[in-house]
């Protein structure tokens, strides 16, 4: 197989960690060999995180350069556009349609971007996804990250049952019914 390039981009708090987990866990139980960069920023403050994911036969560096990502699975519609160089042509982009406002926008120093997805569009495939209100409905806002997942895990060639296993062997107990829901709203999306 060839390798196989996912940069998961998000903001501080969004669960990009988490979701990499998730999606290293279960290729890594199909047999394959994985390599994970995870790029924190100012995470703490709301700051742009990105991890880089490879996985294959044999992986040697887990960064992902710019024009080499097969998917970008982005939690936040900036962080897409931040990271559309890095796809490569025919690539796919998963975004979720929620806008996080950075310190510049905030502060009033800048406006936030419009039409992202327009612009997202021009770079590859896009799946945009209200994935907030999936994560709501399934119990908590926060599973925004599994919701997410479950669109990736759709495509993904690896069976169903496989993605809910490395689920509950990855998510603490306490917060596994949300995710298992938030992972099946978005894998039925």
């Amino acid at each position: 197989m060839s390798t196989k390039n996912i940069m998961i981009v998000g903001v501080g708090g969004q669960g990009t960690l988490l979701a990499s987990r998730i999606l290293g866990n279960c290729v890594i139980k199909e047999g394959y060999d994985v390599k994970v960069s995870e790029v924190h920023g100012m995470s703490q403050r709301g700051g742009s995180v990105v991890t880089y994911l490879k996985y294959g036969d044999k992986v040697y560096s887990p960064i992902v350069g710019k024009g080499e990502a097969d998917i970008i699975l982005a939690f936040e519609e900036l962080e897409a556009l931040r990271a559309m160089p890095y796809l490569k042509k025919g690539g796919k982009i998963i975004v979720n349609t929620q806008q996080i406002n950075p310190m510049p926008v905030i502060v009033g120093k800048a406006d936030y971007p419009t039409n992202i997805l327009s612009t997202l569009s021009i770079a590859g495939d896009v799946v945009a996804l209200d994935a907030l209100s999936l994560a709501k409905q399934s119990g908590n806002m926060k599973a925004v990250n599994v919701v997410l997942i479950g669109v990736l895990a759709k495509s993904s060639g690896i069976a169903y049952e496989k993605w809910i296993d490395t689920i509950k062997t990855t998510v603490p107990e306490k917060f596994l019914e949300v995710n298992l829901k938030a992972f099946d709203a978005g894998y039925n999306i």
